[in-house]
């Protein structure tokens, strides 16, 4: 209950307009509880993004993603790839988005911005080496295979493509599998 009234605090006010006072009243819980419990604001929202990266249903995307990795074939694999993306990138990527903005002037935020954008990375990291073992594209790295998986995980991939441009969360998965399968292997 209080990730989710932290969460749809957040994403109406901001994150810097949000305050733990605000999501406890919303919960029905005390400012103490919350702090005991998260630590404080920046705690808060790193949990409603781990919330958020886990997905829809009763298995976390993650777990999903790593079975992915056994699927027999490249383009099973790199199409539930973009299908996780298409769940995971509308519940995780607004949140993001306004931990990007108020970084910039919170370093609570950049710290945990910077931190979970190292996260991303480091995930993508071990998806490339896993498609570098299977079958990489000649002249591509495992680096850049790096760079192009992070790229295509971007929570501004997801507010240029769906937020601006009014795509479909599917569509923007069917680009990232297309992006990945053309660009990589």
């Amino acid at each position: 209950m209080t990730l989710e009234c932290a969460r749809c605090l957040f994403l109406e006010h901001g994150y810097a307009a949000t305050t733990v006072e605000s999501i406890a009243e919303a919960a029905g819980v005390s400012v103490a509880a919350i702090y005991k419990s998260y630590g404080g604001k920046a705690g808060l929202a790193r949990d409603v993004c781990r919330q958020a990266l886990a997905g829809e249903g009763p298995v976390p995307a993650e777990q999903r993603s790593d079975a992915l990795r056994v699927a027999v074939d490249l383009p099973t694999m790199i199409e539930g790839w973009g299908a996780l993306f298409a769940e995971v990138s509308p519940l995780v990527s607004p949140l993001l988005l306004l931990l990007r903005s108020a970084a910039e002037t919170d370093d609570e935020a950049a710290n945990l911005y910077a931190e979970l954008d190292q996260a991303r990375l480091d995930r993508m990291a071990a998806n490339a080496q896993h498609l570098a073992e299977r079958q990489l594209r000649a002249n591509v790295t495992a680096a850049q295979a790096r760079d192009v998986l992070w790229l295509c995980s971007s929570p501004e991939l997801y507010e240029l493509l769906v937020q601006q441009r009014g795509w479909t969360p599917q569509q923007l998965g069917r680009f990232v599998t297309d992006t990945i399968t053309g660009t990589l292997v």
